[in-house]
Order: C-alpha cells, then structure tokens, then sequence
C-alpha cells in the first residue's frame, strides 16, 4: 500500500485530496496544526468507510514540530511514495505592494515557501524509499509572473503582493528541487487546484473542493511518463495543465 503525507489536510482542498488518495488505496497521513482538528478530519473519513488514515500534529513554519512528525511517521512505515505541500496562509488583505509591511512577508514566507521547504528535506529520505516517489506543492495560477504582466488575463487586477511573491518563490524552488531529481524516479510539479471556494478565499471561488483535490491528487499519482519540474493549472489549460510562470 503506498503512503501519502499531506501538510494542512484537516479542512478544505487538503481534507479532499486526503479523500481521493484513500479512494485509490493510499494510506494517507494528515497533517495538521491543531492535532483536535486533524483527529476530527479522521474520524469524518472514517465515518466515510475509509480506515488507513492517520493525523499527524504539524505546523511547517515549526521545525521541531516538522522532527517530531518525521519520527512518528518513521514509526509507522519505512516509505513515503507522496509529500503534497498544501499548507499555506494568504496573509491577510489587502496586500498593497508599497503599504504591506516586511514582517507580512515574512509570515507568510515562513509558511508557504520556507514551509515547503523544511518539509521537503525532512522527508527527502523515506521519499528516497520509494519506487515512484512524487512531491507535489500546492501552488495557483495567481503567482504566475507572466499572467499577472498581462493586461488582458481575467485575474490581472487581482493583486496580492505578499501571497504572490511566496507563492512565485515556491515554485522556482520547485523548478530546482526537480531539476536536481531529473536522474531519479521523482516526479515533482507545482500545482494549482483552481479558484475553489474554501475558508482560504472566505468562499469567493467558483470551484469545488471535488475539483481541486482531484487535480491535486492527479499530479500526486501520476506514472513514470508524468511530467516533471512544471507549473500545472488544468483551470488555465484544460489540455495539458501546463502554465506560463
């Protein structure tokens, strides 16, 4: 049975990739800061007929915390085939370029880049583990630099300066972190559920969670022929997913 560890899984897009994954015969952990709240998503799934579900006490911008998971999953399976980086936080509006102070930046930088980041060399070695090992972090199409340089995008004026930015600053993290898994089994991509309506956006988005987790969940089970290093928005492009950065 392959395993998935999903950041931020208590709720929303998170909670619904968690669905599909076990759907597909995953053991699936849940990662969530307040370990109440991930004992909840468990007991939901559960009553849902799912079992091979676990909730693990995480909060990615907390590096001992980020330890302890790694060691209560390491007691639980030698092998992780899946790390999805859903947490995140938007940091609040507005978030006007010359108004938001530094230390928004760094909160949310701290969560959804740095987070990302903590995670993803955490787990790197039960990842290693794995005959086809796939790390999928959660992005939207609203960081791509070149959308938001063109007037005639349908989200142009939507501007977010500080979730932008960490959002940006993950997936050129992403684009490396493949880049120097090219020569292994990995398959890593970026990933934007869409515009679903979730507490993140106060439920202004047009989406479903349904159609979120399973674009997530899709890039999390792709085969060896799956792309790998690229920033995917099936919402943007309904061919090929692929987007502009």
């Amino acid at each position: 049975m392959k395993t998935a560890f999903i950041t931020g899984a208590n709720k929303g897009i998170g909670f619904e990739t968690a669905k599909q994954l076990l759907e597909n015969g995953y053991f699936v952990f849940i990662g969530s800061r307040n370990i109440d709240n991930g004992e909840s998503a468990v007991q939901q799934l559960k009553k849902a007929g799912f079992e091979n579900i676990h909730a693990i006490r995480l909060d990615v911008s907390d590096i001992t915390s980020i330890e302890e998971a790694r060691k209560e999953i390491g007691k639980q399976t030698d092998i992780l085939d899946v790390l999805i980086n859903n947490a995140g936080i938007n940091g609040g509006m507005p978030q006007a370029a010359l108004e938001a102070p530094v230390e928004s930046f760094q909160k949310v930088m701290d969560t959804n880049l740095y987070g990302v980041i903590r995670m993803t060399q955490a787990f790197m070695d039960l990842l290693k583990k794995s005959e086809q090992p796939r790390i999928v972090n959660v992005s939207s199409s609203g960081c791509s630099l070149t959308l938001h340089s063109d007037p005639e995008w349908i989200y142009y004026s939507h501007k977010a300066a500080v979730y932008t930015a960490s959002k940006a600053a993950m997936n050129m993290y992403t684009i490396n972190l493949a880049y120097e898994l090219r020569d292994t089994a990995f398959k890593v991509n970026a990933v934007c559920p869409g515009f679903v309506a979730t507490d993140f956006n106060n439920h202004r988005g047009t989406g479903t969670v349904e159609e979120g987790g399973q674009r997530i969940a899709k890039y999390a089970m792709i085969t060896q022929d799956g792309p790998t290093g690229k920033f995917i928005s099936e919402e943007y492009n309904s061919e090929t997913g692929e987007t502009p950065w």
